[in-house]
């Protein structure tokens, strides 16, 4: 049995070497798209709903994950979009009518490493797919709303909570970084303010030359420290 008028979405960034980018699901004969979302079970914490949901669409456990917003505008209340689904999907609306009913929706945005998912859609969708921030689809309800929500917390945490280390794998140039951080900004940074800026923070443990053709400009690897972080 499931919670009834409450809801999650989640925003699940990835960054795909050039462009920050989300998991997008378009539902089955409908052209609607949506983030990834679902429901709490009674039994169930909510927290743990969201990683439950987020396993399914992504494959992967232990996902940095953040509470950030709580969306209940009377706006965002449009059963016909519902029933649309539903009735796209052959879905009994007596047995469900609760879910034409009004929701409030708890955010949340996850960090992965975009190289390690294979996104899966879900039981109503054609297709669970990367788009760029800069190419994303019509979202159906309010979901436009709840991306740029989990955008401008991701810049307000850029540095707090150091991002940067769950889009990243774990040994990584200093461009790579740099990056990272112009995708989640939108703004091109200057390449020495930048690295004295991260030098100077001391969360970073340098490692041997990656190594790929003239040694003089093979860049050094870096990653978190993990102690300074904690």
């Amino acid at each position: 049995m499931l919670l009834r008028h409450i809801a999650y979405d989640s925003v699940i960034f990835g960054f795909s070497g050039d462009k920050l980018k989300i998991l997008i699901m378009k539902y089955h004969n409908t052209g609607l798209f949506a983030l990834p979302g679902g429901f709490v079970r009674m039994d169930e914490n909510l927290n743990d709903a969201v990683r439950r949901g987020l396993k399914e669409r992504t494959g992967l456990d232990n996902i940095y994950l953040e509470q950030f917003y709580t969306f209940g505008d009377v706006a965002r209340y449009k059963p016909e979009i519902m029933k649309t689904i539903m009735t796209a999907n052959n879905q009994p609306q007596e047995e469900l009518s609760w879910l034409l009913d009004r929701f409030i929706s708890v955010a949340y945005y996850a960090l992965i490493n975009y190289n390690d998912v294979v996104p899966k859609p879900d039981a109503l969708s054609d297709s669970c797919d990367w788009y760029s921030m800069d190419e994303l689809p019509n979202l159906m309800l309010d979901h436009a709303e709840i991306v740029a929500k989990a955008l401008q917390t991701l810049r307000d945490n850029l540095e707090r909570k150091l991002v940067g280390m769950n889009l990243l794998p774990t040994l990584f140039t200093m461009n790579e970084l740099q990056k990272v951080y112009e995708a989640i900004l939108g703004e091109k940074l200057h390449r020495g303010t930048f690295q004295r800026k991260i030098l100077n923070l001391g969360i970073l443990q340098r490692h041997e030359k990656q190594y790929s053709g003239a040694a003089h400009k093979a860049p050094f690897l870096y990653s978190f420290d993990s102690i300074k972080i904690d």
